[in-house]
């Protein structure tokens, strides 16, 4: 057993009979009152989204999740495919339940695939991933009336904020957790 006040992002627990995983949480503390905790929770099988409130004491059961180190081959159409290799056994996984990660995975590249009870719900890419910019504007000298940051795209079609030294060609490395450029490699 947890309790709410040890929620973080993706926490998985049972909840009214379903498994949620915690997409996104606030602790609040109000000027008068009891201190409360704010939660936006997924449904790992349907995938619906709900907002709720816990006392931080509220006591829910942790779901124990499996984790394995998988392979990501291609996709075809709208599933993608990943192989264990260990036993080079391949699983289809539909968009919804990869989508997260699908900006920072490209083919062969490793990922953790999240089971419950047999049944993969969510990808997780590594958590410092390094691409190459496809896509990116000139800097402009001088161009500082705002703040020194300019849109990029890199090889997945993904695009992000970088500083105005990064060119095209240039690999930089990002933070899945944030999506955000950490630095140039």
């Amino acid at each position: 057993m947890i309790s709410a006040g040890e929620f973080r992002k993706g926490t998985t627990f049972e909840f009214e009979g379903n498994i949620f995983v915690v997409v996104d949480f606030q602790h609040v503390k109000p000027g008068k009152g009891s201190a409360f905790v704010r939660v936006k929770m997924k449904n790992i099988v349907t995938g619906q989204v709900l907002d709720r409130t816990f006392n931080p004491t509220d006591k829910v059961q942790k779901a124990t999740i499996e984790f394995k180190e998988m392979q990501y081959l291609y996709n075809d159409g709208g599933l993608y495919y990943f192989m264990d290799m260990e036993t080079y056994e391949q699983i289809p996984l539909n968009k919804d339940q990869i989508e997260d990660a699908l900006p920072f995975i490209m083919e062969n590249s490793m990922v953790k695939i999240n089971f419950y009870k047999g049944n993969a719900f969510r990808v997780e890419p590594e958590m410092f991933v390094e691409f190459q910019i496809i896509e990116c504007d000139p800097a402009v000298q001088g161009d500082t009336s705002k703040a020194a940051y300019k849109p990029a795209k890199i090889e997945t079609g993904y695009t992000l904020q970088v500083p105005m030294f990064v060119n095209n060609g240039d690999r930089i490395r990002i933070d899945t957790r944030t999506g955000e450029y950490m630095e140039r490699v």
